[in-house]
């Protein structure tokens, strides 16, 4: 409202997550189909406008997980605050046979768009296309009429807009909308602009092409220099009206923009950007440690909304001022984005209904009564160990408990012997794939070591470690901790090369487990991670056979 109280229609800014898309090409972030869906199930909860699901023909797993997701996901409705569901896009390059199969991808959902791309940077055109600047165009032209043929939803961007010569721009993009174009995107490609060029670009071309008003500008940044939030912003500013961004800023190299940044940057200062989203920011830090699990991208304590230390005071000064009033050293209240202070105590004589009831709490009201009564019993367990359970240490259980691959090996106990003047010594039962328990032993320079010799012994398979990281959850001796690891196959198989594209892609594979004892969090990370590789090797070898 204004000033004598009027209610005034802001601009609303779309939110284009390209979480399962461009950042999945983060090294080692793979994603399988499932946890694609659910993912998916989160961003249309959060109330993202556009989800650019995948790169459908870039592989049978990338075209499958798109098509289940139009099919399971695009006709949601459920809490989304625009009464709309979610669009449901697929990438394509701007050729006839990406397009379609991008298309046979998407078109179950009640709301779809292709979205084409062709590099217009002489940098791009020279080097990788080895084409002119006609010849760009006549691509663009063909590209984007044909993917208008097939629907009414239709993004264009021009690869490495930020490096292109502006007129080019206008030229290609003048035609992109002839052409039937209705979002025009300008991706800041290698994250080379500054705010005040890449503002500047996105007022320039909106003034200077035919039919501007037409359609809906959008940025795509990256963040190589650190300023892919800004860079967002700043086309807002002057113009833009379509973010696209990623869950925690993942992405290729240094990662995109960050839409938990943008979002609350645009919620919180209104008086700067006067837009709206239909972003339910409450859902942020729940999507944040969805994405940060299924991933294995562990979030940085200090990164900005959703770290660690986001709504942490140490200084003394700050904690005075923070007793005093919490506005001197918080802008914005942490239950805004999710964060929840404990109103019910839970502990060992909890009951499944007050648990139940919390989980509800926390936005987990969504889950089957199969994962409630798992993740109850789990609570349990770690209840014996702690007087009480927190809301982090709950989220680290539905992490662990929920957010896993399926699993062809269950682990079922462990037990370890070390000390500075012993060797360290791991048992190991697991439930094989037939449901027959195994048990071995191993020797190790420590007891995780050898908790995972003993593991790679039953099971047969071993990876290599690349990442290893323990987090405690929350303070205290008693804290539940979490493993994250990520691994590459042990046969030298780290790299394989994707028939559609043509490109090297890194096969790494991410675990996370969970415990108040650190050892057994290493376990159920690292059995996560084998269950992932080995699944992604049965889903290959299934491929295979198919296309055979």
């Amino acid at each position: 409202m204004d000033e004598d109280g009027v209610n005034i229609q802001k601009d609303r800014v779309i939110i284009f997550d390209t979480t399962l898309r461009d950042g999945e090409q983060s090294p080692g972030a793979t994603l399988n189909v499932e946890e694609k869906i659910e993912i998916a199930k989160q961003l249309s909860r959060l109330g993202v406008d556009v989800c650019e699901a995948g790169f459908p023909i870039a592989s049978l797993g990338d075209f499958e997980a798109v098509r289940r997701i139009a099919e399971e996901v695009g006709p949601l409705l459920e809490g989304r605050k625009s009464g709309q569901p979610m669009v449901i896009a697929g990438l394509s390059r701007a050729n006839r046979e990406d397009i379609q199969r991008a298309y046979d991808a998407v078109k179950a959902a009640p709301r779809h768009r292709i979205h084409t791309f062709l590099a217009t940077s002489d940098i791009h055109l020279k080097h990788k296309l080895k084409i002119d600047r006609e010849e760009c165009i006549e691509q663009v032209i063909t590209a984007v009429s044909f993917a208008r043929s097939l629907c009414d939803d239709v993004e264009f961007s021009p690869e490495d807009a930020g490096r292109s010569d502006p007129d080019f721009l206008v030229q290609v993009l003048t035609e992109a909308i002839k052409a039937g174009a209705t979002t025009l995107n300008i991706p800041d490609t290698v994250g080379y602009t500054t705010p005040a060029e890449y503002g500047k670009l996105i007022k320039y071309l909106i003034d200077n092409t035919p039919g501007s008003e037409t359609v809906i500008w959008s940025t795509h940044c990256h963040n190589d220099l650190g300023m892919a939030t800004a860079n967002s912003l700043a086309g807002v500013q002057n113009g833009a009206r379509q973010i696209e961004v990623t869950i925690n800023g993942i992405g290729e190299r240094a990662g995109n923009t960050s839409l938990e940044e943008v979002v609350m940057a645009m919620h919180t200062r209104p008086q700067v950007f006067d837009v709206e989203t239909n972003i339910d920011t409450t859902q942020l830090m729940r999507t944040s440690h969805m994405v940060s699990t299924y991933t294995g991208m562990v979030v940085q304590a200090n990164k900005a909304i959703v770290g660690a230390n986001a709504f942490a005071h140490e200084a003394g000064i700050h904690q005075d001022g923070m007793l005093k009033n919490q506005q001197t050293y918080e802008i914005m209240r942490p239950e805004t984005v999710g964060l929840h202070a404990s109103r019910l105590v839970l502990g060992k004589h909890s009951g499944r209904h007050a648990f139940r009831t919390r989980l509800e709490e926390m936005g987990y009201d969504n889950l089957e009564p199969d994962e409630v009564q798992a993740a109850f019993k789990r609570f349990k367990r770690v209840a014996d160990k702690k007087k009480v359970v927190t809301d982090a240490d709950i989220e680290a259980l539905i992490a662990d408990e929920i957010y896993q691959p399926p699993e062809i090996w269950k682990l079922n106990q462990i037990q370890v012997s070390c000390g500075d003047q012993s060797i360290p010594t791991a048992s190991v039962s697991l439930t094989g794939p037939d449901g027959v328990e195994y048990r071995d032993a191993a020797l190790g320079t420590g007891p995780v070591d050898a908790v995972y010799q003993a593991i790679s012994r039953i099971i047969g398979r071993s990876g290599r470690l690349i990442e290893f990281a323990i987090n405690a959850v929350t303070e205290g001796l008693d804290a539940v901790a979490e493993a994250t690891i990520r691994i590459e196959p042990e046969n030298g198989d780290a790299y394989r090369v994707n028939p559609q594209t043509n490109q090297a892609i890194a096969r790494s594979f991410s675990g996370h487990g969970a415990s108040t004892d650190i050892v057994v969090a290493s376990a159920r990370a690292y059995l996560s991670a084998l269950n992932k590789m080995m699944a992604a090797e049965g889903e290959e070898s299934s491929a295979v056979m198919q296309k055979g």
